[in-house]
């Protein structure tokens, strides 16, 4: 029965990610207000299975959260970075000063950021002109490819936990396969979109693999601590919304961190991969 629902899984998953990927893609490729769309809902979602987490008992309003990322990302798509980060400081103001204990208004006040971060990051990374879809299949590649051979080589070879009292089913050998298959994602698109230094775009594939691995550490390690196995039911076998982007948002943040570092606000993107 375990190896039948385990395969029933599987398939959910599979039959999900056929449907999301090309769309993530497309709307990757198209930009513009139809990317902001997606991801300003991705992000509301996100948002909305972190205060469904929290079970604040109190009477907590719906929505100003969502809001104030909602309204971030379109200043951030804007080019007003500065009003982005206003707008995301008053919902997790506002979010904070709503909760019942401190605890809660800690929790809320950074599901705001956690939220706000993965909109802001993929703006940011795709309103660059010259590289900004480049930048975004470069960061699908890595977190698709690590995922994937994560999952099958910690199935197949096993070994040691990777952190066993978070992630039981994690293993040191999915971690290790998925930082190899991200390299090697991340050379192919390096080589077709005619992206220079390869040793560079390895290395930047290994920070962004550890960061996607992280951010799913991070994730589970904050369902356990309320008690949750699921963010939610949205996409079948894969949970709720935060469940499949949790290591996306940590790779994308930590790409414009860099991208931003490296080439500025006006071109993230070029910062990211050209070195």
């Amino acid at each position: 029965m375990a190896r039948m629902a385990a395969r029933s899984e599987l398939t959910l998953r599979v039959v999900s990610s056929a449907v999301l990927a090309p769309l993530a893609l497309a709307l990757a490729y198209a930009g513009g207000w139809p990317f902001l769309v997606f991801w300003a809902i991705a992000a509301c979602g996100i948002f909305w299975e972190w205060r469904a987490i929290l079970r604040d008992p109190g009477p907590t309003p719906k929505g100003l959260g969502e809001c104030a990322v909602a309204v971030a990302g379109v200043s951030a798509m804007a080019g007003q970075i500065g009003a982005a980060a206003v707008f995301l400081g008053l919902g997790m103001a506002a979010e904070a000063v709503l909760a019942t204990t401190i605890r809660f208004r800690v929790w809320a006040a950074a599901g705001v950021l956690y939220a706000g971060s993965l909109l802001i990051a993929c703006v940011l990374m795709r309103s660059d002109a010259q590289y900004g879809f480049v930048a975004i299949v470069l960061l699908f590649a890595v977190v698709w490819t690590t995922d994937i051979l994560a999952y099958f080589v910690g199935r197949f070879v096993g070994g040691p936990k990777l952190w066993a009292r978070v992630s039981p089913k994690k293993t040191w050998s999915g971690a290790v396969g998925g930082l190899a298959g991200a390299v090697a994602a991340s050379l192919a698109v390096a080589y077709y979109a005619h992206v220079a230094n390869s040793l560079a775009v390895a290395v930047l594939a290994l920070v962004l693999s550890v960061a996607s691995q992280a951010g799913d550490l991070f994730e589970s390690a904050f369902k356990r601590r309320f008690g949750v196995k699921d963010a939610g039911h949205v996409i079948p076998g894969h949970g709720g919304i935060m469940d499949r982007l949790d290591g996306f948002l940590a790779a994308a943040v930590v790409a414009a961190v860099i991208g931003v570092a490296r080439g500025g606000l006006a071109a993230p993107a070029r910062g990211l991969l050209v070195w």
